[in-house]
Order: C-alpha cells, then sequence, then structure tokens
C-alpha cells in the first residue's frame, strides 16, 4: 500500500492512497465466502460454488464493488495510523482507479484537529471575585429555613401573593372541554407564576367559592398555541405564617441555641461555598485565557454535525413534552430561533476549541491516564448522575463512549494539572490557595444526621461542588 497526505487546510487533509491488486487477496477471499452462502447454483452446495461461477453469475463488477466496500475501511484505517492523523470525522471516500488484476486506488478526505502553537505556560495568572458574605445574603439563607417551618392557617378574605389556595380548574376551546386542562382541588401559590399564563391575575381578589375566567394560550398538546378558556373557583384560602426570628426559632430550625449563633453559622457555610465557587471561577477564567491567546481553527464540518445532533435531540425532547420550538421560546424567553440558533453555534464552537486546546497541552505534558484516574471519573460523573459506577460504567460500554470518556478524562487532567501551576489571586490581592479547596472527608454516618439543622445546611451548601472537582470535572463535549 502507498499512501500521501496533503493539507487541504488547518483542520482538513486529503489521504491519497494505492492498493496493490495482491493485497486485496483477504477481501475477495471474505466477499466470495459470502457470496457463496447467499448464492443458489445448481449443481453445487451452498459455500462451495466456484469463485469463477459466481463471477459468471452475479456479474464481475459486483464482485468488485463489495471487494472495493469490504477493503476501503480496513485499508483507510492502516493509512491514518501510518501517517499518525488524528481524524475528527468520518471520510470522504472517492475510488479514482479501478484496474480488475491491477490496483485499487482512492481518496479519502477527512477533518483532522488542528496542530496548535502553544504559548508559555509558565506563568499564569488569573483573578477571582473576593470572598464576601453580606447581611443580606445571610437574610435570604434564613429565611429559606423560615420558609420551611412555617404554617398554613385558613383565612377569611381575598387571596394575596403568598397564599396557599384550594382551586378548581376547567379549560375549554370552541366550547369543549380539555379534560387534560381540567382538575380538581389542586394547591396552589398565588403568584408563583409556574401552571399558566392569567391564573395568578385571575386569582388575586378571589376569596372562597368564587370564580373568575380568563384566556390563555396552551403551550403542550395537540392544541399548543391555540387560546383557551380557564375558570378558576377557589374551594379555600389559606396564609402563611411564618415563625417569630428569635432564640427559639433557632433551637427547633438547628442544633444552636441562639439566632446569633444560627447567623454567624450560615455565614461561615456561605463563605466556604465561596471560595469553593473561587475555584471553579479560577478554572473558566483559565480556560477563557487559553481560548483568547491560542488560535484555534475550527472545523466547520464537524460544528455542523454537532448542531444538528444538539437541535435533533431537542427537537425529540420538546415531542416528548408535548411543546413546539414557539411554545419552548416563549417559555424560556428567546427572542427568535435565529438567536437560538447563534447562541448554541457559539457554544459548540467554544467546546470544540476548548477539546483542541487541552488535548494539545495534554500532548505537550505527555499527560497520561491510569486506571485510577479513570475510576476516580467514574465515580465522580455516576455521582452526578445518581447511578452506581458499576451503571455509569456499563452505559459507557452500552454506548460506544469509552474511548471519547478517557479522552475527556484525559483533558480534564491536563487542565487540573495546569490550574495546580496558576497564580490564582482575588480582586483584593489575596493568594487563592487551590489545595485549601479540596473537599473534607465527611464520614458516612455523617450523610444520615436526623438532626433538624441538615435542611439548612442543603440550602447554603449544596448549590456548589468542591472547586477542584469542578476542575476535575469534565469539559463542554462538541
Amino acid at each position: 500500500m502507498k499512501s500521501t497526505i496533503e493539507n487541504l487546510g488547518p483542520t482538513r487533509v486529503r489521504l491519497a492512497i494505492e492498493v496493490p491488486w495482491s493485497d486485496l487477496d483477504h477481501a475477495f477471499g471474505e466477499v466470495y465466502k459470502e457470496l457463496g452462502k447467499q448464492v443458489r447454483v445448481p449443481g453445487f452446495r451452498p459455500g462451495k460454488v466456484p469463485n469463477r461461477v459466481l463471477d459468471q453469475r452475479i456479474g464481475r463488477p459486483v464482485v468488485l464493488e463489495q471487494v472495493v466496500q469490504h477493503a476501503v475501511p480496513e485499508v483507510y484505517s492502516e493509512a491514518i495510523r501510518e501517517n499518525q492523523v488524528r481524524v475528527i470525522s468520518q471520510p470522504d471516500v472517492e475510488v479514482t482507479r479501478l484496474e480488475d488484476g491491477e490496483a485499487l486506488a482512492f481518496t479519502a478526505e477527512v477533518d483532522v484537529a488542528p496542530t496548535l502553537e502553544l504559548p508559555s505556560l509558565d506563568a499564569l495568572a488569573v483573578t477571582v471575585d473576593d470572598v464576601e458574605v453580606t447581611d443580606e445574603e445571610i437574610d435570604q439563607q434564613v429565611s429559606v429555613m423560615r420558609e420551611r417551618f412555617a404554617t398554613l392557617a385558613g383565612v377569611e378574605r381575598a387571596a394575596e401573593d403568598g397564599d396557599y389556595v384550594s382551586i378548581d380548574l376547567a379549560a375549554t376551546l370552541d366550547g369543549e372541554v380539555l379534560e387534560d386542562g381540567s382538575t380538581t382541588g389542586m394547591s396552589y401559590e398565588v403568584g408563583a407564576g409556574n401552571l399558566m399564563n392569567g391564573l395568578d391575575e385571575a386569582l388575586r381578589g378571589l376569596s372562597a367559592d368564587e370564580s373568575a375566567t380568563f384566556s390563555t394560550e396552551l403551550l403542550a398538546g395537540d392544541q399548543a398555541g391555540q387560546l383557551a378558556e380557564v375558570t378558576v373557583t377557589v374551594r379555600s384560602v389559606k396564609a402563611k405564617e411564618l415563625p417569630e426570628l428569635d432564640d427559639e426559632f433557632a433551637s427547633i430550625a438547628s442544633e444552636f441555641d441562639t439566632l446569633a449563633e444560627l447567623r454567624e453559622d450560615v455565614r461561615t457555610r456561605l463563605a466556604r461555598t465561596k471560595v469553593l465557587q473561587q475555584g471553579a471561577q479560577a478554572r473558566d477564567k483559565l480556560v477563557e485565557h487559553l481560548l483568547e491567546t491560542i488560535e484555534v481553527p475550527v472545523p466547520e464540518k464537524l460544528v455542523e454535525q454537532e448542531l444538528s445532533w444538539r437541535s435533533q435531540a431537542m427537537e425529540r425532547e420538546l415531542q416528548q413534552a408535548g411543546m413546539d420550538w414557539d411554545a419552548y421560546f416563549s417559555m424560556a424567553e428567546v427572542d427568535s430561533r435565529e438567536a437560538y440558533d447563534a447562541e448554541m453555534r457559539e457554544n459548540v464552537e467554544k467546546a470544540v476549541k476548548t477539546q483542541f486546546v487541552l488535548d494539545s497541552i495534554a500532548d505537550a505534558r505527555e499527560v497520561t491516564v491510569d486506571n485510577e484516574d479513570l475510576s476516580a471519573q467514574i465515580m465522580a460523573q455516576a455521582q452526578r448522575n445518581r447511578v452506581s459506577p458499576e451503571q455509569y460504567a456499563q452505559q459507557l460500554q452500552q454506548g460506544n463512549n469509552i474511548a471519547e470518556f478517557v479522552a475527556d478524562v484525559r483533558r480534564t487532567k491536563a487542565l487540573a494539572q495546569l490550574l495546580e501551576q496558576t497564580t490564582i489571586t482575588d480582586a483584593s490581592g489575596n493568594v487563592v490557595d487551590l489545595e485549601a479547596l479540596r473537599p473534607r472527608t465527611v464520614a458516612a454516618d455523617d450523610t444520615a444526621s436526623d438532626e433538624p439543622a441538615a435542611d439548612g445546611d442543603d440550602e447554603v451548601v449544596t448549590d456548589s461542588e468542591s472547586a477542584v472537582d469542578e476542575a476535575e470535572g469534565s469539559t463542554d463535549k462538541a
């Protein structure tokens, strides 16, 4: 086999490959073997039909076509290995010569990872926000805890925002009742705005046993986009009564005896959360810096394929939810399909560039991935996806995603190593030590505590992860 490679651009090459006829013996053997099982010729047992008879029976051109289909992928893969080409898409193959008994020649155009010129990575620095906890933030977290200990009491007045009402709904379209738009005895918080447009406006000012009718656009189902008439009837109105913010509340809602102690604990937890967020911010700013300083060409075909895949996946999700694009844009407050596509393209191009940059850094630093790295990432991703490590590993294998997972772990490891060598300072000039951000080891028993304070902990802490874990998390995939 002879092969040459021609650069068509920074991210595309053309391979010209010529195969001597003798190198096709294996392909001919496989093709004749398969045809011998399929073709029935009188006087010959299945699988025992001579090759020349098969040529006569089905035609030599058909045999040659199947030989080409069998041989090209194998020869192409060998040429890729010999030329050490890192392909990132399926090739466009064209047979340029097929002379029976002489040779097979073809070309393969394919997108490849670009070769990047990396700047010096020895003196990187990023600046992150200061860790500052305000009294307003503490008030907000304490209010969340207070809401959890609120009680509901019936009131003899019109409904207001924040009240909980029991309601009956009856939706009609062209005079016909919509079964999926009608219900009874539903509990709803006035002002929540999460059920249907116009409901909150209709409920405000209604007392028990009073009704109101309003028009609203259907967002799901076969009638999505049409205006329906909805009658809402209030059956009861209950007001939320919050406990007094005092030491008694602190002792009920937490392990602390005084409100001052509770507020100080919330301050400490918020500060720790913001410190963890500094690490994630440092990671994101480091990636932004790399993308700004390194010129990264992007294969347009790869971007288009990813955009098409994401659009199809989104359409399937919308269909399952009984929605169309217009309903989604209205709910997500997106101006137009053009705006959505532009944002999606920007995200995909950024993800592709990030992969190329991190791959280049990993190559330059000879970053390798061992079983410990893989196990750690499988456990981390399994936890995020709320499945067991065994289940997550099985999903990777079933989806044929192991190679991409290993590549992503390598990129992640390269970024984590680079982040550890980066000087990180806050806005006030203080150095941020990433090592101090590593998560503390928590005993299994600690996660199952029955103390009421756990409710407050969830609100303050669980929305952010360890910064180092974030830095070692998966990069955005194209």
